[in-house]
């Protein structure tokens, strides 16, 4: 089955992550399959604009952490090696992941993420490449991963919502609901569920009445004002930095945990900081 779905309705291309079953969680299919629909909306000068969404109950709730996590290294996992590890290959596979999140960014299509249910650790990256976000006021967006395991490797916190605000996400992990998010400037609107279809729809249609050569010049300048802040070279550190953060002591102590206990089990003792990394044990534990 794809990872992602591609349709062409009139001048709209839409685009569907196909992993219902879990979240439209990320594997090693998923971006590539993202990044060839995108060249797809692209080469077609019929398409003005792509509207990027999710199959289920979320839009993408980040890696797929049952395989990542919870699977030994030794079976074909990219995402932590044996020790001692390779920084640079690493680098290349999450390098790799992170250029096709951003066809979306390079699209010479505008392109509109609607976030229903989650747009969380990895499934923010991708939504964060977008040119607009348009949620849905219950659902929620967020980095928990930096609490262990994890740094954003598209960097786009900081250019979407400044210094400030953006420490404030990736110094807690913290989610925060559609309101929130639009009142941060973290995304464009937040409506109620039910009228999440109709707003981006009217958003879209909007669009696709510009022709394709003007809507490709306002985004190239736009794009080009952010790239010259140095969007390059912070990913370049992002995502050197999210293979050392799966490779710290810290690091290694969650990828066990999660092999041991289940990724679930993991990743509720990382949210609710009930587990100490460094100690390799509960919060409050006797030690020894």
């Amino acid at each position: 089955m794809p990872r992602v779905l591609y349709e062409k309705d009139g001048r709209i291309a839409r685009v569907t992550l196909n992993r219902p079953d879990v979240l439209n969680a990320i594997d090693d299919d998923l971006p590539v399959e993202l990044a060839d629909c995108v060249a797809q909306a692209n080469a077609d000068s019929g398409v003005h604009v792509i509207i990027l969404s999710g199959a289920g109950r979320a839009f993408c709730a980040g890696y797929d952490l049952a395989y990542y996590a919870e699977q030994d290294s030794g079976a074909g996992n990219a995402m932590t090696q044996d020790m001692p590890w390779d920084p640079m290959k690493d680098y290349a596979f999450m390098m790799r992941n992170t250029d096709l999140f951003m066809s979306l960014w390079r699209s010479h299509r505008p392109v509109i993420a609607k976030v229903h249910g989650f747009a969380v650790a990895g499934g923010s990256d991708i939504a964060l490449c977008s040119d607009m976000i348009v949620m849905a006021d219950e659902a929620e967006i967020g980095y928990m991963p930096i609490r262990v395991w994890g740094c954003p490797t598209t960097a786009m916190w900081v250019y979407r919502l400044g210094p400030e605000r953006a420490k404030r996400m990736l110094f807690t992990g913290d989610t925060v609901k559609g309101k929130e998010a639009e009142a941060m400037g973290l995304v464009l609107k937040s409506v109620p569920a039910a009228d999440l279809d109709a707003e981006v729809e009217r958003l879209a249609e909007r669009m696709a009445g510009v022709p394709v050569n003007q809507l490709m010049m306002q985004k190239l300048v736009v794009n080009q004002a952010i790239e010259a802040m140095g969007l390059k070279q912070t990913q370049m550190f992002a995502t050197l930095f999210d293979g050392i953060t799966r490779h710290s002591p810290e690091g290694l102590n969650f990828k066990h945990r999660a092999e041991a206990m289940g990724w679930k089990q993991a990743v509720r003792e990382r949210d609710l900081g009930t587990f100490d990394w460094t100690q390799n044990r509960p919060i409050n534990a006797p030690k020894g």
